[in-house]
């Protein structure tokens, strides 16, 4: 089960042929990304470098489509996260267990070629002008996984409930300034008449 306090997004992995080794980069910083769309208006995102200063990311699963038994651990040596400049690289032996092996066939096989990863957030700013949504702080990470369908489909149920707040703002905000220009042209309309 999908908890609904944390985020998911999904970026590419790849296999290497020596051993049953993954790596990837689940998260990217600075990079804009289109979250949402609605009525040709995009909604966008951004982690910022340095959102996982002091974050916990000591005990991080490799799952498959973020549920069940984990293919790879941080706590067991399996995973590994490296957090640099460009974002969160990762690096996982799946040879320690059967879900692991078998996603390592998987991924070898193209079943898999996407990533995921779950998260919570803590500081986060969103500029309506812009309409994008900057994450400042990220408290914890809970997985990076291997996902059948990318977790952007997932993580709209996530990313709606943020957006379609922004949205109906928008579009309330939008209805009271007709309503107020309707208001003001009665308004002129009747003084005229007077």
């Amino acid at each position: 089960m999908i908890s609904k306090d944390r985020e998911y997004r999904s970026f590419d992995f790849k296999s290497e042929d020596e051993g049953m080794i993954i790596d990837g980069t689940p998260i990217v910083f600075d990079e804009p990304t289109v979250m949402y769309e609605i009525e040709g208006i995009k909604y966008y995102e951004v982690i910022r470098r340095g959102a996982l200063e002091g974050a916990k990311i000591d005990d991080v699963v490799l799952n498959v489509d973020h549920t069940g038994k984990p293919a790879a651990k941080t706590k067991n040596g399996t995973l590994k996260l490296e957090v640099n400049d460009r974002g969160v690289d990762i690096v996982a032996d799946l040879s320690k267990n059967a879900t692991g092996r078998d996603l390592y066939e998987d991924i070898k096989n193209g079943f898999f070629d996407k990533m995921s990863f779950a998260f919570t957030v803590t500081d986060e700013t969103y500029d309506r002008n812009t309409r994008t949504r900057t994450i400042t702080k990220i408290d914890r990470l809970y997985d990076v996984s291997a996902v059948t369908v990318p977790a952007y489909n997932q993580t709209s149920i996530q990313a709606r409930s943020f957006f379609d707040m922004e949205i109906e703002k928008e579009l309330l905000e939008k209805r009271n300034t007709e309503i107020a220009k309707e208001k003001l042209k009665l308004k002129l309309r009747l003084e005229k008449g007077a």
